[in-house]
């Protein structure tokens, strides 16, 4: 068994993203004892951005988040999220 290095301090979350995106994990944590463990409370980050849509493209939306009684904006993200998905899938073949 080989001895692990000591995960630093890190003063930020940024300073840790960083350390891990230059740094091998395996040289610091041993994931043969590893347990897997879920966290269904956990919310993934989210970030507000501006966007312009045609009015009746909005519209619409709202037509159809009206429909499914869900906000507009849930229903764009959910909209969104399906495409990205199914797209990455068609280019992964």
């Amino acid at each position: 068994m080989r001895k692990l290095k000591r995960i630093p301090k890190f003063k930020s979350e940024a300073e840790e993203s960083e350390f891990w995106a230059t740094h091998d994990s395996t040289e610091y944590v041993d994931y043969s004892t590893a347990k897997r463990v879920a966290f269904p409370n956990l919310k993934p980050s989210t970030r507000t951005i501006s966007i312009r849509l045609p009015e009746s493209l909005i519209e619409h939306l709202k037509v159809l988040a009206n429909k499914r009684d869900v906000p507009y904006q849930s229903l764009l993200k959910m909209f969104l999220s399906e495409k990205v998905e199914e797209e990455l899938h068609s280019t992964a073949k």
